[in-house]
């Protein structure tokens, strides 16, 4: 399935007891659906707060399941916060956490002095300007496979290291927004990145210390966090051989 979500409601996507979660919220409906528990599997575990645009996840049911009808009831249970963009069978072996070769992130940024009320819950509001070269370079010190421990979270006896692929920096009018592709991400990478990005930005970090900030691989060497709710999972790829889903619920080919 290829989830969309307003974090806003919920307490991040993996299930947690006694709390509303994403990942909780649907396989309670699911297990209305279909009659019995469903365990699933996602791309990733998204932060309280944190939106998504093309979550990933996917499950085995002991039963056929038909994705228009599946589709159809989730949404009407979990909406609106809540919708299920596509659905269908997956190949054999398919796990939307384990099968995953790249995901991306976007985070927005409001730059206006003045906010906008209707952008609040979706971008960070930052009356300052920012300078895209001086970030540009910076990223660019990010780039291939390195330990990330600068810049987030990683649980205890797991690898730190992170392939990164690219990071791009936009400019629309009073809208930033960076977007970063990597092999996948340890807990608050992305807002740290970008916490650190906007410091650079605002001339309060240079460009050339993004090099030792990563290598120190000290988290108080880096930014602050960036908040929660200008960030998004966008989307996730597959490798080809995995990516194509055999019963999609439009006629279309599941989005990866």
């Amino acid at each position: 399935m290829v989830v969309a979500y307003d974090g806003a409601p919920f307490h991040g996507f993996a299930r947690q007891p006694d709390v509303d979660t994403v990942q909780g919220t649907i396989e309670a409906a699911m297990a209305k659906v279909l009659g019995s528990p469903i365990v699933t599997s996602a791309a990733g575990r998204t932060d309280a707060g944190v939106h998504a645009l093309g979550q990933v996840m996917s499950f085995k049911a002991d039963a056929a399941v038909d994705p228009a009808n599946l589709m159809g009831r989730l949404n009407s249970m979990c909406g609106p916060a809540i919708a299920i963009l596509d659905a269908g069978e997956a190949p054999a072996g398919f796990d939307a956490r384990f099968s995953a070769s790249a995901r991306t992130y976007e985070y927005g940024l409001f730059t206006r002095i003045t906010p906008d009320p209707f952008a609040r819950h979706t971008t960070w509001h930052f009356p300052h300007p920012l300078d895209r070269e001086l970030m540009g370079k910076a990223a660019g010190a990010l780039l291939g496979e390195h330990a990330f421990d600068s810049f987030g979270r990683v649980e205890e006896g797991k690898s730190p290291v992170r392939r990164v692929e690219a990071i791009d920096i936009e400019h629309d009018g009073d809208l930033t927004t960076i977007r970063i592709t990597a092999n996948s991400f340890i807990q608050q990478m992305v807002r740290s990145v970008v916490g650190t990005l906007v410091q650079v930005g605002t001339g309060k970090i240079h460009p050339d210390d993004m090099d030792g900030i990563l290598h120190a691989r000290d988290r108080a060497q880096a930014g602050p966090v960036a908040p929660p709710h200008g960030l998004f999972l966008v989307s996730v790829e597959y490798p080809e051989e995995l990516s194509r889903v055999e019963t999609p619920s439009d006629g279309r080919p599941a989005e990866g």
